[in-house]
């Protein structure tokens, strides 16, 4: 004969603002279970630890009961300890309360001290994912130099077509759009000194040293950025990465060093391009605002627009390249197996790709004013 399944229980043990709530039983979801008001009795702890020692067999029973914990410590502003729980029924928990969130204010009852120290330990941990993904995509490309014969060129192909070639209409348009404004903003200025030729130096060294790699990079990081971790984070839901790491091979090596390796090598061209249709669009508002010829515009134009200009634009656009290629790639291995996983996943990429692009920016602006280039 089978045993009698025993009902689902709770004690409840208070100990100044602190209140321990030991659970035991079988928690069904056709079953009764205690409710937590009944629980609380009226108290306001400070603090509630959960302990699941005693418990049996459970369901989403015992997740909703949780879930109803934590929800009235994140309106009470009492600190919830559920660190006792099993690592499964934690992590359950998390993605239910990250399926209902609103804008119920979060736990305040931390010290600010504690506060800052949990910061520190999130950020110290992240920049260790961040350096062994880099040291991994080192050692990737280092294989690749060593046995390219094993290397998939194919994919590589592919995703130099969707990340170079198919980005050119959008990186066109917003390349001659930049050039535009560029050389309207400097002729309010300049046509007030009778300096309209300087538009051309103006567009022309704006176009070459900054813009064309840093707005093409842009660009790419919600184009391409977006994509790759999407397109991995999918992966990762559908357990296809794993079953590669099951299979013995890299994820790494199959899947971000090609895409990688073809962002790297497309994006200098990209900046080059969008360098030359800034340009383009600068002659034309100066032709048809300041009454500047293009061969005069040209000409003034290669007057101050040497080959350093266009190499340290050309070295952005190479570390700009592998920024979003390592962001999006990144943020998809990273994302949680789930729908709305891959969608943070492809916002984060684009968020991570776009601040290290502007960080990058301004240290190769101090590092080239140091140099004199």
């Amino acid at each position: 004969m089978c045993a009698a399944p025993i009902a689902a229980c709770a004690s409840v043990e208070a100990a100044g603002d602190e209140l321990t709530v030991a659970l035991g039983g079988d928690w069904r979801i056709t079953g009764p279970r205690p409710a937590w008001e009944e629980l609380r009795a009226g108290r306001e702890p400070q603090r509630v630890t959960v302990r699941v020692g005693g418990v049996g067999k459970w369901d989403s029973s015992l997740l909703l009961f949780l879930f109803e914990v934590q929800q009235w410590c994140r309106m009470a502003g009492a600190y919830f300890d559920g660190e006792a729980l099993p690592e499964k029924l934690r992590t359950m928990l998390g993605q239910l309360a990250r399926s209902h969130e609103t804008s119920v204010p979060f736990d305040r009852s931390q010290s600010f001290m504690e506060t800052v120290g949990t910061a520190t330990l999130q950020i110290w941990q992240k920049g260790r994912e961040i350096a062994y993904f880099v040291g991994e995509c080192t050692l990737s490309l280092v294989k690749l130099a060593r046995q390219p014969h094993k290397f998939r060129w194919r994919d590589c192909l592919h995703e130099m077509q969707q990340c170079g070639a198919m980005a050119l209409p959008i990186v066109s348009l917003i390349s001659f759009l930049v050039g535009m404004t560029l050389a309207y903003t400097g002729a309010l200025v300049l046509r007030q000194y009778g300096g309209d030729i300087y538009v051309a130096d103006l567009v022309g060294v704006a176009m070459a040293r900054e813009m064309g790699a840093l707005m093409t990079a842009i660009v790419l990081a919600g184009r391409t950025g977006a994509a790759y971790a999407a397109h991995l984070g999918n992966m990762k839901a559908n357990e296809e990465i794993d079953a590669l790491s099951t299979l013995g091979i890299s994820p790494v090596d199959f899947l971000v060093a090609p895409r990688l390796l073809a962002l790297t090598l497309m994006m200098p061209l990209l900046s080059l391009y969008a360098c030359c249709v800034g340009i383009v669009g600068g002659m034309a508002v100066a032709w048809s605002v300041l009454d500047i010829l293009p061969v005069a515009f040209w000409v003034e134009m290669l007057t101050i627009v040497d080959l350093s200009d266009v190499l340290s634009g050309l070295v952005k656009a190479v570390t700009f390249g592998v920024i979003v290629g390592l962001a999006g790639c990144l943020r998809g291995l990273q994302a949680d197996r789930s729908a709305a996983g891959v969608g943070q996943a492809a916002t984060s990429a684009v968020v991570t790709a776009i601040l290290f692009i502007i960080v990058a920016d301004a240290v190769y602006a101090v590092v080239f004013d140091i140099l004199g280039i």
